[in-house]
């Protein structure tokens, strides 16, 4: 994946149904995507926000908390190959437990991956608007 740095991005979910585009995967609407790669934005990541338009992409990331958050959160936990291991959903005050393999973490709000069609299997995609 190469070095990622702090910025924005589109996320695109993809559909692993057979058929389902030429080269077997589809992909739905890109959504709006940040990009939290220094140790500043990381830290940082969704504390003292009242919500998230479209994701939270932390990297490199294999645990998150909710310490000082204001709302629940969808957490989707990544391998190198941006396949999802497991999505979570994790109200305030909590901590999460450290995901083997994982590389990157997806944050959003509580019901957002549901919608998207994100869960344990599933490919994503990152654009670049640099890229």
């Amino acid at each position: 994946m190469g070095h990622w740095r702090d910025g924005t991005g589109t996320l695109y979910v993809l559909d692993p149904e057979p058929g389902a585009g030429p080269d077997g995967e589809s992909r739905a609407a890109g959504i709006p995507l940040e990009i939290a790669a220094s140790y500043r934005a990381r830290t940082r990541g969704l504390l003292g926000r009242d919500g998230v338009a479209g994701a939270l992409l932390l990297t490199p990331a294999s645990s998150v908390h909710t310490l000082g958050m204001r709302f629940a959160i969808d957490v989707a936990y990544v391998d190198r190959r941006l396949t999802v291991l497991a999505v979570r959903t994790m109200r305030p005050g909590r901590f999460g437990l450290p995901r083997p393999r994982a590389r990157h973490v997806l944050e959003a709000e509580t019901g957002a991956m549901e919608r998207w069609g994100l869960r344990a299997g599933t490919r994503v995609a990152i654009g670049r608007p640099d890229a």
